[in-house]
């Protein structure tokens, strides 16, 4: 459950979180809940076809998680970056 909110957070964007928004956004407490575990099912299933196959769930973007970490993992992922 707890990566089907990460996924919201940081991918708002992909088509399964529009999916999300759409359908449980405007309701109550408790749809919401319910549909994160309808997300979170999806997103294994879309997650389980980018291990096995190599296919990107539509619209998800990919970032260095190294960029939201802490300011000094920031200064080296951009010091990594510039070298290559």
């Amino acid at each position: 459950m707890e990566l089907a909110w990460l996924w919201l957070r940081w991918q708002p964007n992909s088509a399964l979180s529009r999916w999300y928004e759409r359908r449980f956004g405007p309701g109550n407490k408790r749809a919401r809940k319910v549909g994160i575990v309808a997300l979170a099912r999806k997103l294994l299933i879309a997650l389980w076809r980018l291990v096995d196959q190599g296919e990107v769930p539509e619209g998800a973007e990919e970032k260095d998680w190294r960029l939201n970490v802490s300011s000094t993992a920031r200064r080296h992922a951009k010091q990594a970056a510039a070298t290559v």
